[in-house]
């Protein structure tokens, strides 16, 4: 097979009109001609950190729409259906993985669950994560999420990160508001990447200390305007990453989204699209092709280097993506879960006022952390309930793996609801059921239903229930993105005639009980103070 186009060498950092010579799945030779071509031929993209699971899409889904944007290689981390199922969720994604032409690279989850104040499906210990890298062939040790087990040196957390020196792999952080010798300490266990930075100062202290920076542009988390002018202050430090993309926002795009911002704020080519391939390749190994000769034919050709159309997306030699077509086709896996909850009543989430003061916690859109404050509590026949005037509304976790669990409830400000609930089996990390609403029967009547559907996404406006189900674990569809896509989007409007003002109120709730991210969140056993990892009380006394 022969292309011709104008050549976009990131190694040599050189544009050149060119043949490019593949046969089967690698590049044989690359011959400079006097043509002059108007198409650009370039590596393709990868993202450097994504959960594949949060698109609600298995992984051969992910690929159909994902190539159709010029990426063709994923860093993924399956710690939430590992969360689910342990080992059988990661056996899933690799399975699932195999049966489309896209380089997934799994690493193994290092925080099943992320703490030990939380339920989760099962438990993967430092002996399993060996067992994963000896026969799973997988890349690197998943973001090391239990900072504070790292800095108080807890041994099973430290095993993990010794088991990955062993096999001379790559060990991603987490560290979201660490700074100091805390993140010193952090550093020195052998962290080499964090996509938690909120600001300039916590991404340079971090590369400092040795660690690489993730720009992270996801459907929850946005860091990309707070963070895209340390790519000009460290261009070899720095990857792209999503993290976390619902199926609406990957129709729309992926990585060449953050390539194109980048470019429309004049940094150089060269730079944007080493970030965007080349550090992702070389920080964590991975068999993905540099447009050279000998590499894997792993390339993508577009109009032009200031509107990036995609025109072909090709992954070993083989084109994926063409003529405004996605090439890989939908492939329905059969489904799989760990479900146990039980229904629960209005009276199973009432909460006895101690006190007239309750700690709130307060989120903010396009954040995952969230802040502590004190607020009046409104109380009716001596029980603490949502407070819509005051937008303090009641949130309520449930051991989803358990028969009949006791609800943790909390109190929770700006999501801004007016009336209703909604409720979801995507909580990270150990994917229990969370809810939030503007009554105690609002709550009943979502959380019911998703218990009916077995996992998913469940809103009411008081007049209708509107559902997705995800019959994968509680966190993906067997449907195809268009689909589940539609359905996503159309919750989201009712969020929105209800009130909800975030961009991704979905998103942000499912954030709400990661007791790894300050400041407070809700755990399936109590309110957690992050910051100095504990429990705390809901009542201030």
């Amino acid at each position: 097979m022969k292309i011709q186009g104008r050549i976009v060498d990131i190694i040599s950092r050189e544009i050149f009109n060119a043949e490019l010579q593949v046969e089967g799945n690698k590049i044989v030779s690359i011959t400079k001609t006097d043509q002059e071509f108007t198409n650009f031929i370039l590596p393709g993209f990868i993202d450097a950190h994504i959960h594949i699971e949060s698109s609600m899409l298995v992984p051969s889904e992910f690929a159909r729409i994902a190539v159709k944007h010029g990426t063709v290689a994923t860093v993924s981390d399956p710690h939430e259906i590992a969360n689910v199922l342990g080992s059988k969720g990661i056996d899933f994604m690799l399975d699932n993985s195999k049966t489309v032409e896209f380089k997934f690279f799994y690493g193994a989850p290092s925080c099943v669950p992320a703490t030990f104040y939380e339920t989760s499906g099962f438990t993967i210990d430092s002996q399993q994560i060996e067992e994963l890298f000896k026969e799973k062939n997988l890349k690197f040790l998943s973001e090391m999420m239990n900072f504070p087990g790292v800095i108080n040196e807890h041994s099973e957390v430290l095993n993990k990160i010794e088991i990955a020196k062993k096999y001379n792999l790559p060990i991603d952080g987490h560290a979201p508001r660490l700074y100091g010798d805390a993140l010193k300490k952090y550093a020195q266990a052998g962290i080499t990447t964090d996509h938690e930075s909120a600001n300039i100062e916590e991404a340079v202290e971090k590369i400092k200390l040795g660690i690489k920076l993730l720009i992270r542009e996801g459907s929850a988390a946005k860091n990309f305007d707070s963070l895209y002018k340390i790519l000009e202050l460290y261009p070899d430090n720095v990857m792209l990453c999503s993290d976390d993309l619902h199926p609406d926002d990957l129709l729309k795009g992926h990585i060449n989204i953050l390539v194109k911002k980048l470019l429309k704020l004049n940094f150089d080519i060269f730079t944007v699209l080493r970030a965007a391939t080349y550090n992702p390749n070389i920080h964590y190994n991975l068999n993905v092709g540099m447009l050279q000769v000998n590499d894997y034919a792993d390339f993508i050709v577009v109009d032009n280097l200031e509107n990036f159309n995609i025109l072909q997306t090709y992954i070993n030699g083989n084109l994926c993506y063409g003529a405004e077509k996605m090439l890989i086709n939908t492939i329905k896996p059969l489904p799989l879960n760990n479900f146990e909850a039980d229904y629960i009543t209005e009276n199973d989430i009432k909460v006895h006022a101690e006190t007239n003061k309750i700690n709130v916690i307060e989120c903010f859109d396009g954040q995952l952390t969230t802040n502590k404050n004190v607020f009046d509590a409104k109380i009716i026949d001596n029980s603490v309930v949502s407070d819509i005037e005051n937008d303090i509304l009641k949130l309520v976790v449930i051991n989803r793996y358990a028969e009949k669990a006791k609800p943790s409830v909390a109190f929770i400000k700006n999501f801004n609801l007016k009336k209703g609930a909604f409720a979801t089996t995507i909580a990270h990390d150990s994917h229990n059921i969370i809810a939030v609403g503007t009554s105690d029967a609002e709550i009943m009547n979502v959380v019911n239903r998703l218990i009916f559907n077995k996992g998913g996404i469940v809103v009411s406006d008081q007049e209708n229930i509107y559902d997705l189900r995800l019959n994968i674990a509680g966190l993906m569809s067997d449907e195809n993105c268009e689909e589940v896509a539609d359905k996503y989007s159309k919750l989201n409007k009712v969020l929105r005639r209800m009130g909800a003002n975030f961009n991704s109120p979905i998103m942000t709730l499912s954030f709400m009980s990661l007791l790894v991210i300050p400041e407070i969140k809700l755990g399936d056993k109590f309110l957690f103070d992050v910051k100095n990892f504990k429990p705390m009380s809901l009542f201030v006394k």
